[in-house]
């Protein structure tokens, strides 16, 4: 690999990065620690990089000449293996002979070993930041290649209060009941239809740049780093899953779904695809907490990383969106990769969503003005109610407010915009 076009590369981005306008968002570096930042494509990773080497550079922590940021998806750079990671190394001690640099590597997934690499920049004290677009970047073995010796977070799009912020509005105490709460209220059906991409906040076509990241999530994400040749039963699949979001759906009814178009598949096929949508962050599931083990394993509720991402298979979404939008809030706040925090309940009764740890049973339900609506929603918390220790019940819809009171229970029901801001 040419040593002069890298050494272009890291010049040209010590520049570049500098003058990057972004919004900042909330996270937190230890001064010493090394970081590999996960998540969907297009939700923010590289930025927080940029934020990162902007305070530093800002506080006085850093020079510019101090930063060796790459971009694996730079169509200048020609990297075959590992060999070729450590050039990146060597050139930047060619230009700068006397520094040590703070390693940042973008989309470093594409390189085959890359963690090998990593370990190795670490053990010789080097700082490095990581991003990738692959959950298996947190897998068990991959994590123990590293040895301990990196931090890893989740990265997801915009939050409703980070998105309000893009669009500078600060909250006070009391805002719900100041003027201000009608403009959040109008602000969050944009947000609500096309999800927190930073991208598409000012852009008048929403729905053509989302469509086309699902086709370079499909396409290089899944499709391309797989190897999967037959291209249009995933975007079937996707499809359906989108269909079936609110539902437990299991891999068996999947299965007979696309075997009923003529396709000719197993039911490892249809388990490796899932897994692959899952690992590129395009979905998510949560399993029954009465399931066995080998139920949990089969049968899920699928939802998709960003409300944006479901729309643009769905004609009519609303209330699909209203649980997605719930489900990936949740997901955020106590759930993550491999972790299992946020279930479903189904056991003679439905609740969407149920949380152990928070002993937290929600329901989600665009309205309650049907009496029949209203009963189903508040029986079902109260029978999981006399089964399980439950400190807070909730129904989450669209736009109504009140308490309801039964007995010794006390049932919240909140709008879905003022609860993502609590």
């Amino acid at each position: 690999m040419d040593k002069s076009i890298i050494k272009s590369i890291i010049l040209q981005n010590q520049e570049r990065i500098e003058t990057i306008p972004l919004q900042k968002r909330k996270i937190d570096f230890d001064e010493k620690g090394n970081y590999v930042l996960v998540g969907l494509r297009r939700a923010g990773k590289s930025f927080m990089l940029y934020q990162n080497i902007q305070e530093r550079i800002r506080t006085g922590k850093s020079q510019r000449e101090d930063i060796l940021y790459i971009n694996f998806e730079d169509d200048r750079l020609q990297i075959g293996g590992l060999e070729d990671l450590d050039t990146l190394i060597t050139a930047y001690h060619e230009i700068y002979t006397e520094r040590k640099p703070i390693v940042y590597l973008d989309e470093i997934q594409i390189i085959n070993g890359w963690e090998k690499f990593a370990r190795r920049l670490a053990d010789t004290q080097y700082r490095v930041f990581i991003t990738g677009s692959n959950a298996n970047m947190l897998s068990r073995e991959i994590a123990t290649t590293l040895g301990g010796r990196f931090i890893a977070r989740e990265i997801y799009p915009f939050s409703f209060e980070e998105y309000l912020i893009y669009k500078g509005i600060r909250l006070d105490a009391n805002w719900e009941y100041a003027p201000i709460a009608t403009k959040v209220r109008g602000l969050f059906d944009e947000y609500f239809h096309y999800g927190g991409f930073a991208e598409i906040f000012n852009r008048a076509d929403k729905r053509e740049w989302i469509n086309s990241l699902c086709q370079k999530i499909l396409l290089g994400d899944i499709i391309a780093r797989n190897d999967i040749r037959n291209a249009p039963l995933i975007r079937l699949l996707v499809k359906k899953l989108a269909e079936s979001v609110m539902q437990p759906t299991t891999q068996t009814r999947l299965l007979n779904i696309l075997q009923s178009t003529g396709i000719k598949l197993g039911r490892n096929t249809i388990s490796e695809y899932l897994s692959y949508m899952d690992d590129a962050y395009l979905t998510f599931s949560i399993t029954n907490y009465t399931d066995s083990l080998a139920e949990r394993i089969s049968n899920r509720k699928r939802y998709f990383s960003d409300n944006g991402l479901l729309n643009n298979y769905l004609f009519d979404p609303t209330t699909k969106l209203l649980e997605n939008l719930v489900a990936v809030t949740l997901l955020k706040k106590y759930g993550g990769y491999e972790e299992d925090n946020l279930y479903y309940y189904n056991k003679g009764v439905e609740v969407d969503f149920y949380v152990p740890s928070q002993e937290l049973a929600i329901q989600v339900s665009y309205n309650i003005n049907d009496l029949d609506t209203r009963e189903r929603e508040t029986k079902a918390l109260l029978k999981m109610a006399s089964v399980f220790p439950l400190k807070k019940l909730m129904i989450i819809t669209m736009d109504q407010e009140t308490t309801i009171q039964e007995d010794e229970n006390s049932i919240e029901v909140v709008p879905v915009w003022k609860w993502l801001l609590k």
